[in-house]
């Protein structure tokens, strides 16, 4: 068996997704590999897995270092996104707090001309008080 059909039969298993270590632990003696760390062998194979085949992948990352397979993500996917984020919460949550001042966005154009830099110090000419010349002063 493969390390890949190992982890698409326990995020079948389990049905949500994982992390790599969650994945590992849960394998076990399953996994293929006999490495020393069979967390960067699964991370690798289901990074390659989703660069490879992109969207015909049977895998989908969710975050960082979380998978669970693409068929899971699409049944889950609009359910989470209208329960988690209506209109009106967005709308709450983007809207100054009670009591503060609401300002209007600005164009680029209408913001103040950049200051203009200080002049540069005036340059000294070389004398002898000067560190320049590396004479000895006697």
């Amino acid at each position: 068996m493969s390390t890949l059909v190992v982890v698409e039969e326990i995020l079948r298993e389990t049905a949500v997704p994982m992390s790599v270590r969650e994945i590992v632990e849960r394998a076990g003696v399953r996994l293929p590999s006999k490495s020393k760390t069979p967390d960067t062998v699964v991370a690798r194979d289901l990074s390659m897995d989703i660069k490879k085949k992109g969207e015909g992948s049977l895998f989908a990352r969710t975050s960082p270092g979380r998978y669970t397979l693409r068929a899971l993500v699409s049944q889950t996917q609009p359910s989470e996104a209208t329960a988690l984020a209506p209109a009106a919460l967005r709308q709450a949550a983007s809207a100054p707090p009670a009591g503060a001042a609401a300002v209007a966005p600005q164009p680029m154009s209408a913001l103040a001309a950049r200051k203009p830099a200080a002049p540069a110090p005036a340059a000294r000419p070389a004398g002898r008080d000067s560190a320049e010349g590396g004479g000895y002063v006697g």
